[in-house]
């Protein structure tokens, strides 16, 4: 149970702060939803930065990694909100910018990771 309560608790703090930074931010760069993207590329840093530091040992706890990786992480970053968005520039038939929101968050997404990843390898 207390694993779950650590979820949770990491979970919420993650939803609350990615609205309280896409809301601002996504209204500034027409057809470009800058806020999602910018909470969904930190995410993506960040669960590559605690799961890099939980497989070091000794640096992250189980219970730190679930309330940050498994939760924060997956209340913060929105897959769901992505897709969306996705349908947003279809529907304006915006084919560009769709191509350009998809691929570079995917891209840059996965580069965040190894980022991560490389930061909490050398610390």
């Amino acid at each position: 149970m207390k694993q779950a309560l650590l979820v949770f608790f990491g979970g919420g703090f993650g939803s609350v702060l990615r609205y309280l930074i896409s809301k601002p931010l996504n209204p500034l760069f027409h057809n470009f939803f800058f806020g999602t993207f910018l909470v969904n590329m930190l995410g993506c840093l960040l669960i590559g930065l605690f799961l890099g530091l939980s497989a070091k040992g000794n640096i992250l706890t189980y219970n730190n990694t679930l309330f940050l990786a498994t939760g924060f992480c997956g209340g913060f970053t929105t897959f769901s909100a992505f897709a969306f968005e996705k349908h947003s520039f279809i529907k304006n038939g915006d084919l560009l910018n769709l191509a350009i929101y998809m691929f570079s968050s995917i891209g840059v997404g996965v580069l965040a990771v190894v980022l991560g990843l490389w930061i909490a390898k050398n610390i």
